[in-house]
């Protein structure tokens, strides 16, 4: 039987609560951005984020030195499936708001490429691999 290693990691918040003199709220919430001291965090185990894959290879403990294997889509971190696919959404939303006439070829180019990224974000939604490649990106 063939062996396999997975890397697999999760989020992990790490918190911190301090006071900031400051005009205003967001005066305040940029110097809390900026601030890189980092004495005193705490970790949130209990909202820690979903387990999801980092890497596979072939082989017993074979992590970045045996062969890297490609996984399925569905293994990788959700939110990051999310993010990277809003870009192609507005996009597509910014270019079908100013289509020429129905009928017109470049309209229903534009209607496939909606379809597609439409197949896409179901599939993140539900947790599944992404539709074949070239249907959707």
């Amino acid at each position: 039987m063939p062996l396999f290693t997975i890397e697999t990691t999760y989020h992990l918040p790490i918190y911190r609560q301090r006071t900031y003199d400051a005009e205003t709220l967001d005066q305040a919430c940029d110097l809390a951005i900026a601030d890189e001291g980092w004495d005193g965090n705490k970790s949130d185990v209990e909202s820690s984020g979903e387990t999801y894959v980092t890497g596979a290879w072939e082989g017993r403990d074979a992590a970045y030195s045996g062969r890297h294997l490609p996984f399925a889509s569905r293994f990788g971190e959700q939110v990051q499936r999310k993010a990277g696919h809003f870009e192609v959404l507005l996009g597509l939303l910014k270019i079908l708001t100013h289509l020429p006439e129905a009928g017109s070829v470049d309209v229903e180019l534009w209607r496939r490429r909606a379809d597609a990224a439409i197949a896409k974000a179901e599939a993140i939604l539900a947790g599944e691999d992404d539709p074949i490649e070239g249907a959707a990106s």
